[in-house]
């Protein structure tokens, strides 16, 4: 129990000093249905699809593909979007599922 509390109060330090984020439950829930990591991400960014294209130096239609799923990205391409997006490269990229 005692770990349980250090954990709580590293955690709640770490929010506090900005190196942590709490994420809302509608974003949440947005990943969990299926949504587009990198459109769900983008929206609760506030940024419009043109905004973020201009941040990483790729076309409005290339992200369009993206958040559709009929592009893929290339590795560096997911890194930059993560990085505008603030947010860790396993938060955009879907994760492979064993059987």
């Amino acid at each position: 129990m005692l770990q349980d509390i250090r954990d709580y109060d590293a955690v709640k330090a770490a929010i506090a000093q900005g190196t942590e984020e709490l994420i809302p439950a509608e974003v949440a829930f947005a990943l969990l249905d299926g949504g587009n990591p990198v459109k769900v991400w983008r929206d609760y960014r506030g940024l419009g699809q043109q905004q973020l294209a201009e941040m990483v130096g790729i076309s409005t239609p290339y992200l369009s593909q993206i958040e559709t799923g009929k592009r893929s990205g290339t590795a560096e391409m997911l890194r930059a979007i993560a990085t505008a997006l603030g947010v860790g490269l396993d938060d955009i990229v879907p994760q492979i599922q064993e059987v």
